[in-house]
């Protein structure tokens, strides 16, 4: 009996003790213990006590639990499985059978908790990273294949030219300055577009940003643009700062502003109005032009990687596709409104 007791005292030290979320459950799922951590994780009590599961389990969002415990009792092998609670928070759920030694069976289960909120949360962060990582290595593969080929084979004919003074030699050598050129500008525009993706950074670079600041940052690299078609740009931030990633916030402005530059018809000024405001528990960001506008059929598409809705006009094809993504996975949503010939008004819908 001594033995019997002072095993009981080391099972009770135990359960006073451990940080681990207990329940104690018999074959007719009746709350027989518990331990302090699973009180303060299911709002338990000691009158708790021998209550059925389906009184405690509304803070599980676990809905086959029971066929899950009967499970184990029938056949004595243990359980596992990932849930979330009604707090968003994700633990392993373990459940072990409970098998006394007098009569061989199972006569309950032992059910643990352990939280992996923040394994669960790490993961999504680099889920996140590679598919963006994936974008930019498609849209790198995808876009210089295009100049590199135009300048292998301007060389080859440069190579070939019989007499390298000629004005055949001397036009080969100007569309191979061009596709150099054009080459650079494919690559500074992944650049651009992609930058707001770090792979050190995991979102941790989120502050506070002056978007006056940020629109005057990408006005400056895009200032041959802007002088060469004499856009004129206007900005009203009724919302001046907002608390997001500066690289990324700035990758979606630079491309929103370039797209609205590049595709104004030839014989026009573009004409730009930026714009900031609360909506409900949204920061709203518009971007609108005076440019070609987008067919109505054509608004899901723009958003879809190597799509181009002008084939004469030199891009990349990715960047809102990009610009969707670094939207979408920050919490918001981008969205457009345009018809040919009148100008496009795209909206992003930046989560506070």
């Amino acid at each position: 009996m001594a033995d019997l007791r002072e095993l009981n005292e080391e099972l009770e030290n135990y359960f006073r003790n451990t940080v681990i979320p207990q329940l104690f459950f018999d074959a007719h799922f009746i709350l027989r213990k518990f331990t302090p951590p699973a009180m303060k994780l299911f709002n338990l009590s000691q009158k708790d006590l021998g209550r059925h599961i389906s009184d405690i389990s509304d803070n599980i969002r676990y809905p086959t639990i029971l066929e899950n415990i009967t499970e184990v009792m029938e056949t004595q092998q243990d359980f596992e499985k990932e849930i979330q609670t009604t707090d968003f928070k994700w633990y392993q759920m373990n459940i072990l059978p409970y098998i006394t030694r007098k009569e061989g069976k199972s006569n309950g289960v032992i059910i643990t908790f352990v939280d992996i909120t923040d394994r669960i949360e790490t993961l999504k962060a680099f889920e996140k990273l590679n598919r963006n990582f994936e974008n930019i290595f498609y849209t790198v593969s995808h876009d210089l294949k295009g100049p590199i080929g135009n300048v292998e084979v301007l060389i080859q004919l440069l190579k070939d030219a019989p007499d390298k003074e000629s004005e055949d030699a001397k036009s080969i050598i100007e569309l191979l300055i061009k596709s150099v050129k054009n080459l650079k500008q494919t690559i500074e525009e992944i650049t651009d577009i992609s930058d707001g993706i770090d792979s050190h950074s995991l979102d941790k670079q989120v502050g506070r940003i002056y978007l006056e600041k940020i629109v005057r940052d990408v006005q400056l690299s895009l200032k041959d643009k802007i002088a060469q078609s004499n856009a004129r740009i206007t900005t009203e931030f009724n919302i001046p700062e907002i608390k997001f990633s500066r690289r990324k916030i700035r990758s979606i402005i630079y491309n929103l502003l370039s797209n609205a530059i590049k595709y104004t018809a030839s014989e026009q000024v573009p004409e730009i109005f930026i714009k900031t405001e609360k909506l409900d528990d949204f920061i709203l960001l518009t971007v609108k032009d005076n440019g070609i506008g987008i067919a109505t059929d054509k608004h899901e598409a723009v958003f879809s990687r190597y799509t181009r809705i002008v084939e004469d006009v030199e891009g990349t094809g990715v960047g809102l596709f990009i610009v969707k993504r670094m939207v979408e996975d920050s919490g918001g949503k981008i969205e457009v409104e345009s018809s040919l010939g009148k100008g496009s008004t795209f909206k992003v819908y930046i989560k506070e």
